[in-house]
């Protein structure tokens, strides 16, 4: 009996064993096999993390070829818009200009307003001298205001005028007795010159020594100059 028991344990205890055994072989089998999963997973992972890097790297690279295509595209206009804003300056100041020709030739013409400085030069007969047996060498005559209006539009003057009637391009002033006419108009001494223009250099002009002033001076023609501020001539109406 005791044998048997005896038998009975070691059996027991063998079974116990296998079953132990049994349990640990499985758990290490599963351990192994879900650290190789775990393994796998991993891997495949980082081959798909790799993949997606260089897909965004040859995004960046393509997004980069086509910055560079938009900038050298860009330089391109903007030299072209350089160009066009230099030939558009240079047809600017060509038409600038054509504006200021065709106001210079409307102001010759006497089609338009002018004022500005200028000079006012004033030409009165000398005073009755008895003793002067000739009437004609103490009064103005029309090659005396011709002096005076011909230095004056070579000093630089835009306009002039006589005793406030301006002239035109195809003026003419004659001597008719004791007064000088002005386009058909009569006006008696004294003749007021005005002209538009830099008074200083008008003034400079007809005061050279030995020029309109001097030579007016010696033919008895008194002579007075006045720099003005503002000299205003309107447009000459009807047929000019």
């Amino acid at each position: 009996m005791k044998a048997l028991m005896k038998r009975v344990k070691i059996k027991s205890k063998q079974v116990i064993l296998s079953l132990v055994c049994l349990v640990l072989g499985f758990i290490l089998a599963f351990s192994y096999s879900l650290a190789n999963s775990n393994q796998d997973e991993g891997s495949n992972r980082t081959d798909g993390q790799l993949k997606q890097e260089e897909a965004l790297r040859d995004q960046l690279l393509d997004f980069q070829r086509k910055n560079n295509e938009l900038q050298e595209d860009l330089y391109e206009k903007q030299e072209k818009v350089v160009t066009m804003e230099k030939s558009f300056s240079k047809e600017k100041q060509i038409y600038f200009n054509l504006a200021e020709d065709a106001e210079r030739y409307r102001m010759y013409l006497g089609k338009t307003k002018v004022k500005g400085p200028g000079l006012k030069v004033t030409l009165s007969d000398a005073d009755y001298n008895p003793e002067e047996e000739n009437i004609n060498n103490y009064i103005v005559h029309e090659h005396h205001v011709f002096k005076v209006i011909n230095e004056l539009y070579i000093a630089g003057a835009s306009a002039v005028a006589i005793n406030g009637q301006r002239l035109k391009h195809n003026s003419y002033v004659l001597c008719n007795g004791p007064v000088i006419q002005v386009d058909g108009v009569d006006y008696p001494a004294p003749f007021e010159i005005t002209a538009i223009g830099d008074a200083d250099v008008l003034n400079s002009a007809l005061n050279i020594n030995g020029g309109v002033k001097d030579q007016l001076l010696n033919e008895n023609i008194v002579v007075s100059m006045e720099k003005e501020k503002e000299i205003a001539l309107g447009p000459l109406l009807g047929d000019s």
